[in-house]
């Protein structure tokens, strides 16, 4: 996780315009990682709404994946889905 202060040394206003928020940052990150940038706002309201330990956890798996698989971004929400629901049993 970043602290507020590295987050707006990065913050160009000009380029970063429409990015308020730290989340909002984090959600465009995974989009970038997944090469998804069509469902950015779906990985906004994810970053917003779900721990981020979570996340972190299924961007990884995405990345350590051996699969050569174009639908990243479906990859990323099927193990989202597992570790939510590994979440719900304990």
């Amino acid at each position: 996780m970043q602290s507020v202060g590295s987050v707006l040394k990065k913050f160009n206003p000009v380029q970063d315009k429409y990015i308020s928020r730290e989340f909002q940052a984090y959600g465009i990150y995974l989009s970038e990682e997944l090469n998804d940038y069509k469902h950015k706002s779906l990985y906004i309201k994810l970053a917003k709404t779900t721990h981020r330990s979570i996340l972190e956890k299924a961007l990884s798996y995405c990345k350590d994946a051996k699969t050569y698989s174009s639908n990243k971004g479906a990859l990323f929400m099927w193990k989202l889905k597992q570790l939510k629901e590994a979440g719900n049993r304990k």
